[in-house]
């Protein structure tokens, strides 16, 4: 089974998606971090179900779809899975920060 890890910088996009989202709504800003973390689950044991994201075209770098976001992770080894950043479908992806090891 391979260990999902979550970067600092995708953790603080979840925060930044909460206190957009609860701005308007608490309740669905919480319903919706929390999707979006446990999405990742799958990854444990399927660790390539998401597709290559189109901009990098590296095999390594994947995306999942979720809620109207990116769930960028990069593939590190066979054991290992970092979750990179966390970016709304409408924005590009361009725009985010450099992705860094951690």
């Amino acid at each position: 089974m391979v260990k999902v890890v979550w970067t600092t910088s995708a953790l603080e996009d979840l925060d930044n998606i909460g206190e957009f989202i609860g701005k308007d709504s608490l309740k669905y800003a919480i319903i919706t971090v929390e999707e979006l973390f446990d999405s990742v689950n799958i990854l444990e044991k399927h660790p390539r179900a998401g597709s290559i994201v189109p901009e990098f075209k590296n095999d390594t770098i994947r995306q999942l779809i979720r809620k109207g976001y990116r769930i960028v992770y990069r593939i590190i080894d066979e054991h290992r899975i970092d979750v990179l950043t966390v970016h709304n479908c409408t924005r590009l992806i361009t725009n985010t920060k450099p992705f860094k090891e951690e």
